[in-house]
């Protein structure tokens, strides 16, 4: 991963927590995967008898226990020119797409859309909170910087909450339904969460936003519990405050200074949305037949 942003590398360890998967953080995306290779070796899957080229299917599941790297994957990697790599995912939020158009640090742009022709995939994020007419309309956009590229559609599937005390619980999403909700977060895009909070049914959504990786910090915290406050006596009863799971790792102590208000994590999936023609199992065979390009290529 990048410049060492704790929430997300918290936020995988503690999902990948009992797997095999190592996290590397730093700036140099060549030298933390190469201390990675050094420590714990790697597999050469063109060479390994436990792999199977033609399908690419591991053939022995005591393989996936292994300490060896096998597949390195890169977070905010495409514009690292100098990494060679077999394949660029280029994922684009469906809702705020190119921001103003310019690069860094005039806009969000690390590169120009013509960099979208190094792409091998492109990833429509939030679809499913974007009309029809917009999506064909990004669709059309970044085919004709390239023309050949496939396009995939994907959403956050909200899957169940867990109190920011209790990282065990399990709390139904019903428990939002007809609710007063406070969403706080310091992420690069809220208006998607804040719209999720407002599907699952609260009767009012209160939000509060901060810069993304924000730390929070006591007077973050006053600020909150006195936004909590004004929602108690205009409505009459107890906000819940919800965070988005990066807000949690980020500081998962904090957040205890928000008693007695209840705080609740929203946990979600990524789904590949079946949507013009598309749908996972495509995705999936595309990136086989990618790759199996790439061996070919080698051998």
């Amino acid at each position: 991963m990048g410049y060492g942003g704790g929430d997300e590398v918290n936020m995988l360890q503690r999902h990948l927590l009992g797997t095999p998967t190592k996290i590397g953080v730093g700036p140099n995306r060549a030298a933390v995967a190469s201390h990675l290779i050094n420590k714990y070796g790697y597999i050469d899957i063109r060479k390994s008898p436990l792999y199977e080229k033609q399908n690419l299917d591991w053939k022995d599941q005591n393989s996936l226990d292994s300490e060896k790297i096998g597949v390195i994957v890169l977070d905010d990697a495409m514009q690292h020119w100098s990494l060679w790599r077999d394949l660029d995912i280029v994922m684009v939020n469906g809702l705020t797409l190119w921001g103003n158009g310019q690069l860094l640090p005039l806009g969000p742009l690390r590169e120009p859309l013509t960099a979208l022709r190094r792409a091998d995939v492109v990833v429509i994020h939030h679809a499913d909170l974007v009309s029809d007419h917009v999506l064909k309309d990004i669709e059309s956009m970044v085919q004709e910087i390239k023309k050949s590229v496939p396009i995939f559609f994907t959403k956050m599937d909200p899957t169940y909450l867990f109190e920011a005390g209790n990282i065990n619980s399990n709390v139904p999403l019903t428990a939002l339904h007809q609710a007063i909700v406070l969403c706080v977060s310091a992420i690069g895009s809220a208006d998607p969460f804040v719209k999720r909070i407002q599907e699952l049914g609260a009767h009012y959504v209160d939000r509060i936003d901060f810069s993304d990786h924000h730390i929070f910090h006591a007077r973050d915290i006053g600020m909150i519990r006195a936004r909590l406050g004004e929602l108690e006596r205009k409505f009459g009863f107890k906000p819940i405050v919800v965070i988005t799971e990066k807000d949690y790792d980020r500081d998962p102590e904090i957040l205890k200074q928000l008693n007695p208000f209840k705080t609740f994590v929203l946990c979600s999936t990524l789904k590949i949305m079946p949507y013009r023609g598309n749908n996972e199992e495509i995705f999936k065979k595309f990136l086989k037949d990618q790759l199996k390009l790439e061996f070919s290529a080698a051998d």
